[in-house]
This record gives structure tokens, C-alpha cells and sequence, in this order.
């Protein structure tokens, strides 16, 4: 199959650039392979953590990047020459309903790690933070991202710790949430992807991409591209509707929450520290969080300020511990 230029109502060809609908497409792809990923860690049949550090914690910040991008792609491309009011809130409607829908169902499903602020909430309110700089210069615009994805790094503080505030992005401790898309740093790839077009606009680098015809391997990629939103929102209940059904037919072996939080916690060591010291780490915490009964409430979820506050001095003891244990071990 080779997709033709489709027809505008006015009977001209349509300057959609289906390079574009394909990337989105790719990325949506990505995603379907990453949640798969996940739902088969919800469900215990790839260990705790898995999805959550290393390698498959940057696969799924990339997705998010790319999606957040082309985000900022579509509103200059769309807005550029101005703002077309109507199909802007007609758009931005759609996704805030979907937000709350996603909000709404996963505080049922997953009440201790429910959707609050989630990639369309984001995508909702860059929609309209975007317009303010949809005809600004793309310097000012990349100045602008490289400030947003800067600020996380200098302006974490415990007065942003409050559920109200979360989605701005900085707490200094992450919120528990399947997913956590807030305003700092995100934002920075919807303006990347604001500036990158707006310069390409300036070199006429669009004028190429409209030109593209794409082959038939890009059929399905396009579909998938221009029905992102509906996609999105189909394509998990389908992919943990079938795990369950797995889970039904041949169950996952069963974890205790000790296995689930040394699997999780040596996931998260090993982003930093090797096995020796990672081992000896995670042996710790286990054994101080179960001497003060902790370990249920965080295989619960139930964190409050006072047991993260527990955990971080935990975390020091442990680290201080281990190191000496390491060192003591190579004399």
C-alpha cells in the first residue's frame, strides 16, 4: 500500500506531512512495547524494578521525549501563522478528557499509584503554554527549553511536596504515580520541538518532508500516527486484558515483599554502585525496614513525609555501613 496525498475539502492537496504522522506512529509502536514490558512486571513474571531503571528507564523517557516533541511540532505547524481557536479547543478538549478519564479509571484500578498528571494532562497544559510561543524566534523558543529541563536541577524544595503542587514537577522526592509527566522538565521537549520547526520553517526544510510519499512499509505507521489519541487509549486495556488472561491460564510465580523490594532495590543500586556494595546495600535496608515493620507500607505504597524521612536516614546508615563492609573486605 502507498499512501497519496489526501484531499482537502477545498478540493486542493492536503499539506499534512506524513513523515510526521510516522514518527508518531514509531513512537506509539515504542510505547506498546514498553507498557507490555510493565504490565508484565505488574503482573510478577519479570522481576520487580525492571521497567523502573537501567536501560528500559531511558526507552521510556526517549518515548516520552519523542511524543512531547512532536507535540511541539504540530502546534507551530498548526498555529504558526495563527491560532485557529476552534479546532484548538476542539483538540484540547478531546485530550482533557481523556486525561480525566485515565485519572479517573486508574484511582480505581491502582489507587496508590493512580495517573494524577500523567503524559496527556501534560500534553493538555503545554497545548496551551505552547501558544505563547508559537511566533516567537526559535532562538528564544530553545532558550526557553533549555531553561525548563535546567530548572529540576537547581529549584527542588520540600515546599513543593504537596499534591497540589506535584504536577509542577519540583518536589524533591517523585510522587508515586505509573506515570509522572509534570511540567519541569517536560516541557522542554514540547519547546525543542516548537524551536526545531520553527527553524526548519525559516529554511524551508518542511517544504522537503511535504514531498515525501511514503512507501508501503509506512502505511501502518501513518493509520497508527493520525489516530494517536484513540490508539493511546486502546492499546493498554487490550495489552493488560491479555496478561491477565495469561495470568489466569498459567499464573507468574509468587514474590514476597522481602524477593520484590531486594529485586527493586538492586535494580536501583546497579544504576550507580556494582553488585558487591549493591548486595551488601540492599541486605541492609531490608533488614532495618522490617526490624521497624516499614516493609508493608512501602509494598503498599503508603509513603508519607515522615518514612521517606525514615528511608533516607536508613539509606545514609546503610550506604556508610556498606562502604565500610566493602572497604574492610579489600585491606
Amino acid at each position: 500500500m502507498t499512501l497519496k496525498p489526501t484531499t482537502a475539502t477545498n478540493g486542493k492537496p492536503s499539506r499534512r506531512i506524513f513523515a510526521i504522522d510516522a514518527a508518531r506512529g514509531a513512537a506509539l509502536l515504542a510505547m506498546v512495547s514498553y507498557h507490555f514490558t510493565w504490565d508484565l512486571e505488574f503482573f510478577g513474571y519479570v522481576s520487580p524494578g525492571l521497567t523502573a531503571f537501567g536501560g528500559w528507564k531511558l526507552y521510556a523517557r526517549g518515548i516520552a521525549s519523542t511524543f512531547l516533541f512532536l507535540v511541539g511540532v504540530s502546534l507551530v505547524l498548526a498555529h504558526g501563522n495563527g491560532i485557529r481557536w476552534k479546532n484548538f479547543w476542539k483538540r484540547l478538549a478531546r485530550i482533557v478528557a481523556a486525561a480525566a478519564a485515565i485519572t479517573v479509571a486508574t484511582r480505581f484500578a491502582t489507587p496508590d499509584s493512580f495517573i494524577f498528571f500523567g503524559i496527556l494532562h501534560h500534553i493538555a497544559l503545554a497545548s496551551v503554554l505552547g501558544l505563547l510561543f508559537v511566533r516567537l524566534p526559535a532562538f528564544v523558543t530553545a532558550t526557553a527549553a533549555l531553561l525548563v529541563v535546567a530548572v529540576p536541577h537547581y529549584l527542588r524544595m520540600p515546599a513543593f511536596d504537596h499534591p497540589a503542587l506535584w504536577w509542577i514537577g519540583l518536589s524533591p522526592v517523585n510522587p508515586r504515580s505509573n506515570d509522572y509527566v509534570p511540567l519541569f522538565p517536560w516541557f522542554g521537549a514540547v519547546l525543542a520541538g516548537m524551536a526545531t520547526t520553527q527553524m526548519a520553517l525559516r529554511l524551508g526544510l518542511l517544504e522537503r518532508l511535504r514531498s515525501w510519499s511514503p512507501a508501503r512499509w509506512a502505511g501502518p505507521l501513518i493509520l497508527v500516527g493520525q489516530h494517536s489519541l484513540a490508539f493511546y487509549l486502546l492499546h493498554q486495556p487490550v495489552l493488560i486484558g491479555g496478561v491477565w488472561l495469561l495470568s489466569q491460564i498459567a499464573p507468574p510465580p509468587a514474590l514476597s515483599p522481602e524477593q520484590a523490594f531486594i529485586s527493586s532495590c538492586q535494580a536501583s543500586c546497579r544504576e550507580l554502585r556494582d553488585i558487591v556494595f549493591c548486595t551488601g546495600y540492599c541486605d541492609c535496608m531490608l533488614g532495618r525496614l522490617a526490624d521497624e515493620d516499614m516493609l508493608g507500607r512501602l509494598d503498599r505504597g503508603e509513603v508519607d513525609a515522615a518514612l521517606r524521612a525514615r528511608v533516607a536516614d536508613f539509606a545514609s546508615t546503610c550506604t556508610a555501613e556498606t562502604d565500610s563492609a566493602v572497604e574492610g573486605g579489600m585491606e
